[in-house]
């Protein structure tokens, strides 16, 4: 009898034993699978975030993609602070000539820069992105395109004299958009260049060496300020919407103090507005803001 208990005893054991055994080896087995569907998973995500970029990339900025205006948004906010990605960039051309500066000029705010191109020369796109526009605009852009970008910029490209992408289209840093020309509102063949963000229009050189075919940093850090809170409608030579925004551009022996007093404004107010500090060496031509 004692036998029969004992022994009943060590099947059981053996079973339970078994029957462990048999669960961690379905353990082991299941986390490959477990793994496996992580990364099915995963895949999955990146798929699903593919094919919201492929609709229109910064689709965390943007409330809206459309194909007719260049600078109008519904229900857009701006943040107050947004770190602007410059990585993976292409200078837009290899020519080096800046013939005309970001900042005012004939009365008019000039939201852009002008580069020396000529007829015929390729201009690419400056990031990855998807081309929101192409159009042909007379009197102001001539033949331009503008392009959406992944880092939430927009860059208009504009005089163009052929255009080589469509709308909606995808593009890669460095792939041609187009033709340097002379169309439009313009006095000779160059290429108007622009860099926004929500709409409000970035001096290009903040972002953008020219001369020397590189970009001022890794990063550009958009910050809200009063003068552009508010989206700005219209052509690249059309005024600021307030009225408000003013321009100092540095000449021969201007110094902060000298700026501070001729804008009424004092030197504090001119550091924090264009991101400098007392001891930043001025150069000449270079486009202060004073509002």
């Amino acid at each position: 009898m004692k036998f029969n208990y004992i022994k009943t005893l060590f099947i059981a054991g053996m079973a339970l034993i078994s029957l462990n055994s048999f669960s961690q080896d379905l353990i082991a087995r299941q986390a490959p699978i477990d793994r496996k569907l992580k990364s099915v998973d995963s895949l999955a995500l990146q798929r699903q975030i593919r094919a919201e970029q492929s609709e229109y990339p910064a689709l965390d900025l943007y409330a809206s993609w459309n194909n007719d205006y260049v600078h109008r948004y519904n229900n857009v906010t701006i943040p107050e602070n947004y770190n602007i990605d410059l990585t993976g960039f292409c200078m837009p051309t290899e020519n080096t000539r800046v013939t005309s500066p970001f900042g005012p000029r004939w009365r008019r705010m000039h939201n852009g820069i002008d580069v020396k191109v000529n007829v015929g020369d390729t201009i690419v796109s400056a990031f990855d992105g998807k081309v929101r526009i192409v159009k042909y605009e007379k009197r102001g852009y001539g033949k331009y395109v503008v392009v959406r970008h992944d880092n939430g910029l927009e860059t208009v490209y504009g005089h163009l004299s052929k255009h080589l992408v469509k709308e909606n289209q995808l593009v890669k840093a460095g792939e041609p958009l187009g033709l340097g020309g002379n169309t439009g509102r313009s006095t000779g063949s160059h290429l108007h260049f622009e860099t926004r963000f929500l709409g409000v229009a970035i001096n290009p050189a903040l972002m953008f060496n020219f001369a020397k075919q590189d970009i001022v940093a890794d990063n550009y850090q958009f910050k809200r300020s009063k003068g552009n809170s508010r989206n700005v409608a219209g052509s690249h030579d059309t005024e600021l919407a307030d009225g408000e925004i003013r321009y100092h551009k540095v000449k021969s022996g201007d110094t902060l103090s000298r700026i501070a007093k001729l804008r009424g404004v004092s030197i504090s107010t001119l550091c924090k507005l264009n991101r400098i500090s007392t001891s930043t060496t001025l150069r000449v031509g270079q486009v202060l803001r004073c509002s």
